[in-house]
């Protein structure tokens, strides 16, 4: 019998972006502009309370556009999104109690952590391990975040109570990306399981203010406006999450998302805010990372 010739080769050398992938790009660039819209928001209210309102308004707004949709709502469903807000709730508030004692700066250090956290709960709970580029694309963004946060983050960590929840709130940030994608499957419909994760976000954070010590503030637009715009924002963000999700795999996600701070950081830039030349450095790390994930090693030809 003759010898069959090897099969064509892999030329590409880069997967390209799907569109849910490029819907993911698009939801970060949100991101990036809610940070200082929060920023603001946040001298005329509390964390708790700003946050319960957000997501209360995100969850009233979806239930108004997709009412028909929840008609047909399962158990399983609502279990799905109430695991889903729990972790959502945890990753905003404990991020919000921990910059009461340390930094932004510190903040968004020990946040980044959620960035290799993700593989590693990928691997143990999807039993899927990230590919080799995938986790050279891990390493580019996280070293991107550290030099955005600066130096002096890392040197002045103590493990103290600030820096304690803040590392909680990174690991329930890096839940959030692993649930959505654990609950994607087509017997779940990611819009009932998004709109049950913001309506449980909000509740739990207006249930949290007594413990936080927090009254609701007078109103005024200074925090109304950000908060219900944000509601909206929210809402989008969080219905692409989980139907993108679907397909996109958590730590490619993730990666997608690492880019929130340098999208903020040019929005900031263009507000007036100095960008110093370690911030541009580690806003490039983070799109190399990126675009690392997208490599794909030629693989060798192989005989029949």
């Amino acid at each position: 019998m003759p010898e069959q010739p090897p099969l064509a080769r892999d030329k590409r050398v880069f997967r390209t972006f799907s569109r849910e992938e490029v819907a993911l790009v698009c939801i970060t660039v949100l991101w990036g502009v809610t940070f200082l819209i929060v920023h603001t928001a946040m001298r005329y209210t509390g964390a708790m309370f700003f946050v319960g309102v957000r997501f209360t308004t995100a969850a009233l707004l979806s239930i108004l556009l997709f009412r028909r949709l929840l008609l047909d709502l399962t158990m399983q469903e609502v279990r799905a999104g109430a695991a889903v807000g729990v972790a959502i709730f945890f990753g905003y508030a404990l991020q919000s109690v921990g910059l009461g004692s340390i930094s932004s700066s510190q903040s968004a250090f020990i946040t980044a952590m959620y960035v290799p956290i993700v593989p590693f709960l990928q691997w143990f709970f999807l039993r899927r391990p990230p590919h080799l580029m995938v986790w050279l694309g891990v390493l580019f963004a996280f070293s991107g975040l550290v030099l955005l946060a600066g130096p002096q983050a890392v040197a002045s960590l103590h493990l103290q109570f600030g820096e304690v929840v803040t590392l909680v709130s990174a690991l329930a940030i890096a839940m959030e990306v692993v649930l959505i994608s654990r609950f994607a499957s087509p017997t779940i419909n990611s819009f009932r399981v998004a709109i049950v994760q913001l309506l449980v976000a909000g509740l739990l954070a207006f249930a949290a203010m007594p413990v936080a010590h927090e009254a609701v503030p007078a109103f005024t637009w200074w925090w109304a406006g950000p908060a219900l715009g944000l509601g909206v924002m929210s809402a989008v963000i969080q219905l692409v999450m989980n139907w993108a999700q679907k397909t996109v795999s958590p730590t490619r996600a993730t990666l997608i998302y690492a880019g929130e701070p340098v999208w903020a950081g040019l929005v900031g830039r263009l507000a007036g805010d100095y960008l110093p030349a370690r911030a541009l450095a580690g806003g490039a790390l983070v799109i190399l990372g990126v675009l690392a994930s997208e490599l794909r090693l030629p693989r060798k030809a192989r005989r029949d």
